[in-house]
């Protein structure tokens, strides 16, 4: 890219910020009002306790602002401009109470006293209720993507979703980047999982759609999350329950390229709860042909060419399943507890065809090897995750305790073979096959606790522990003369243990009346590893990880935050093993367990804005800087010698510590209503990576991202959606990356009072390939490879929920956990 483009790009982005910046400050408001209150039943007089309150603008239809009721039934509502206002307190099974003609005057509070909740007087029948959430929700620590309308996601998976999420951007592998980084932290309801550490394209390909109940992506994690993720954290909130009574739901979909199905139930009955799930998905078998051509040259002038031509035979599967467990001891003591079995497996097959031409400076032939390499790979991965959770509340408003025990235990299967048959006659073929059992474990023991010192001032300290432990082994044989024979040097075993000990200390604060929140950080971790690689001895180190949020309200609709926070990415045990993979003998790679962990410094600038009428805007500039930055780079060999074996014509992949990355970009993502039935989304992505490798000059890339997402309302709920996302080719330290286009269109039609509904999808329906065109360049060689990616799909999916629901409002709890004064439930279906 030349620099002039550079140049452009950043002062876009330092024009954005001088824009925004310049509109913040400039409509700073006048001082706000409040209102309070305190929402009781008008039978019991007992407080009502998630009360929602909503704030209306007098003669105005829709509200601007709200809020629910703490568990004594207490309400404020801040950041009110003066004016004149109405009010109304709703909860399920209880009538409307509204206040009207109330006024705020600046900076003052307006207490409204008891608001009276009367109970409604007849049995509910038919009841649906039915919840608008936002698709995209801006909050000061991170963005949630609720994807309960995404049709064209339906009968889908994970990754199906993280396409559409603002910051993310999914290639057609499933590897995924937020903000242009891929290095990202994954959770399951805020947990980690092993079942991330075996396969992450694998394991997000395992989680169907129908399970997702929200995704939360954190751009500048705060002192309370995990350091681990230069890129952020991406966590997944699975579906569950907290509604009274018995009810469920069932997901299947079938189609040409996927299938899955899902089954979820939820049971409770007062303090108590269940949820309890099952889901499964397959990959049909599906052929990718591929090609890829590698010319090198040797210090005597030779050149040598390797035409690779071939197919490969993909089929994936796997299924989840779960218990969770919810038990309201008291009204300040909760305990969740939750057991989570999850498998994925895949397998591989492929045929290729090789030639190998080695030519002299003059052109004259040396030598033109032809060969047949016959291929195979099987996977399978488990994990078993446990936790167990305790909350305590106390009478202070915000004040609150957790602890939190997870384990995640993984056991995971790989094994592979080659044959490499020489088409020359009367030539004997040669092989390998190796197996590659491992398991891995994960403990985390955590405890936060939230002490709010005034109305204005909260303090947030914790601890946590990270114990990581796996055992891995490879056996690997050779075929010589027609047999198997073990070859020791491809065998190998080693244990890997690594223990992170953290701290932190976060402090929330409002300043200028409630002008300027301000959320900073400090954490702080150590690391230890040990391995028995060979001759390996891998340092400790220790990290302090600061984080710092400016966040204002400019007004009711708008707002505006600054953001800066420190990640890192430490060296997994793949980067640090030394042993040598030649499993490929063209294609060897290995690690070093010198290795230092990365670290990123991240500034981000966003910006917030609703409209009248739905519509919504939301701006964010970042810079991320990584010095130590792992990349991994590949090493061209004439001749390489490995335990007294002699090999030809080798490319030598290594992850190593490459000086510094710097990456600039802006992220676009707005929502606009064009009619009632008729919705847009679209989500933007402008960026340019540089990267400054000490002894080479800089590599500088530009890249971007578009998609739109169009929904249509037709009415007698049908509905219709059309997605489509371009991701354009990046340049990085050693070649290009493949542009990648996609889309997707979808229908829906909702019957038997919106419980059940039928679905049609359709993939990339004109085009059976999607082509991938990538590049790789280094000394003394050049590659080009070629991949058809089949991504075309059709699909039918079919939903129904089912179960009674009962609408109960618990009152006050005494201390052993039993209620006092229960209303008979309003009941309905």
């Amino acid at each position: 890219m030349s620099d002039f483009k550079i140049m452009k790009t950043r002062y876009i982005l330092l024009l954005l910020f001088v824009l925004v910046t310049i509109n913040a400050w400039a409509q700073a408001p006048a001082p706000k009002g409040k209102i309070s209150g305190k929402v009781t039943d008008a039978a019991t007089k007992q407080p009502v306790d998630y009360a929602t309150i909503s704030v209306y603008k007098q003669g105005v239809a829709a509200p601007f602002n709200g809020i629910s009721t703490d568990p004594k039934g207490n309400f404020t509502v801040d950041q009110i401009p003066p004016g004149e206002y109405r009010i109304t307190a709703d909860f399920l099974g209880y009538q409307r109470t509204t206040v009207d003609h109330v006024i705020v005057k600046a900076g003052g509070t307006t207490n409204l006293g008891e608001v009276l909740l009367s109970p409604n007087t007849h049995q509910l029948k038919d009841v649906t209720v039915t919840a608008t959430t936002p698709t995209v929700q801006n909050k000061i620590d991170k963005m949630v993507y609720n994807p309960q309308n995404d049709l064209s996601a339906q009968g889908g998976v994970a990754i199906d979703i993280l396409k559409k999420v603002p910051q993310i951007t999914v290639d057609i592998d499933g590897n995924v980047e937020l903000q242009g980084n891929a290095n990202i932290r994954f959770l399951i309801n805020g947990k980690p999982s092993s079942i991330f550490g075996a396969s992450l394209a694998d394991a997000l390909a395992s989680i169907p759609a129908s399970q997702i109940k929200s995704i939360e992506v954190v751009t500048s994690p705060g002192a309370k999350y995990d350091a681990a993720g230069t890129g952020g954290i991406i966590n997944i909130i699975l579906k569950d329950s907290r509604v009274e009574g018995v009810n469920g739901s069932v997901n299947l979909s079938a189609g040409t390229r996927r299938e899955n199905g899902s089954f979820n139930l939820n049971m409770r009955k007062g303090n108590f709860g269940v949820n309890a799930f099952f889901s499964g998905n397959a990959q049909i078998n599906s052929n990718a042909p591929n090609t890829s051509n590698r010319t090198s040259t040797d210090g005597l002038g030779n050149t040598t060419t390797l035409f690779q031509q071939g197919s490969n035979n993909f089929k994936r599967n796997g299924y989840q399943s779960g218990l969770n467990f919810t038990w309201n001891i008291s009204k300040h003591d909760d305990l969740t507890a939750s057991v989570g079995f999850n498998h994925f497996g895949n397998h591989g097959s492929g045929l290729t065809n090789q030639d190998e031409n080695k030519v002299d400076p003059n052109g004259i032939e040396l030598s033109d090897i032809k060969t047949l390499r016959t291929s195979s790979s099987k996977f399978s991965g488990t994990s078993t995750d446990v936790s167990l959770a305790y909350k305590k509340t106390f009478e202070k408003e915000g004040q609150e305790l957790d602890i939190l025990y997870s384990s995640s235990f993984g056991n995971n299967s790989f094994s592979s073979s080659q044959l490499l048959q020489n088409l020359q006659a009367g030539t004997i073929p040669t092989g390998i096959t190796n197996n590659n059992p491992g398991k891995d474990k994960e403990t985390n023991i955590s405890v936060d606790y939230t002490h709010p010192v005034s109305k204005n001032f909260t303090i947030e300290t914790g601890g946590k522990l990270d114990f990581n432990h796996i055992n891995n082994n490879v056996v690997t044989d050779t075929l010589l003369n027609g047999a198997n024979v073990p070859n020791y040097n491809q065998t190998y075993g080693f244990t890997y243990d690594r223990k992170i000990y953290a701290y932190y200390l976060s402090l929330t604060t409002s300043v200028f009346n409630n002008f300027l929140d301000i959320k900073a950080g400090l954490r702080d971790e150590y690391t230890v590893t040990t391995a028995d690689f060979k001759n390996t001895n891998i340092p400790n180190y220790n990290i302090l990880v600061p984080s710092l949020v400016f966040s204002h309200k400019i007004s009711e609709s708008q707002s505006v935050k600054l953001s800066y926070t420190r990640r890192i990415e430490r060296p997994d045990y793949g980067d640090l093993n030394p042993f040598l993979n030649i499993s490929d003998t063209h294609n060897i790679s290995t690690g070093d367990p010198n290795l230092k962990p990365e670290r990123g410094d991240n500034f981000e600038l966003g910006y917030n804005k609703s409209f009248d009428g739905g519509a919504n805007i939301n701006i964010a500039a970042f810079y991320r800087k990584n010095t130590d930055d792992l990349q991994r780079f590949t090493t061209f060999y004439d001749t390489l010698t490995i335990d007294g074996s002699t090999y030809t014509n080798v490319s030598l992949t290594k992850r190593y510590n490459l000086g510094s990355e710097e990456r600039e970009g802006v992220n676009i993502y707005a929502s606009v209503p064009i009619t009632k039935a008729f919705n847009l989304r679209t989500n933007m992505i402008f960026s340019n990576r540089t990267s400054n490798n000490p002894g080479s000059p800089s590599v500088s890339g530009f890249t971007y991202r578009l998609n739109l997402n169009a929904q249509y309302n037709f009415g007698h709920d049908l509905s219709a959606e059309f997605f489509g996302n371009y991701n354009s080719s990046q340049r990085s330290i050693q070649g290009t990356q493949p542009k990648f286009v996609f889309y997707n269109i979808a229908m829906r039609k909702m019957f038997m009072n919106k419980k059940a509904s039928i679905g049609l999808t359709a993939s990339n329906p004109f085009a059976k390939y999607v082509s991938q065109s990538s590049t790789t360049y280094g000394t003394g060689f050049n590659q080009t490879n070629i991949r058809y990616v089949p991504i075309q799909s059709f699909g039918i999916s079919l939903s129904y929920k089912f179960g009674k629901l009962e609408f109960k409002k618990d009152r006050e709890k005494d201390d052993n956990g039993g209620k006092q004064d229960d209303m008979p439930a309003d009941k309905g279906k």
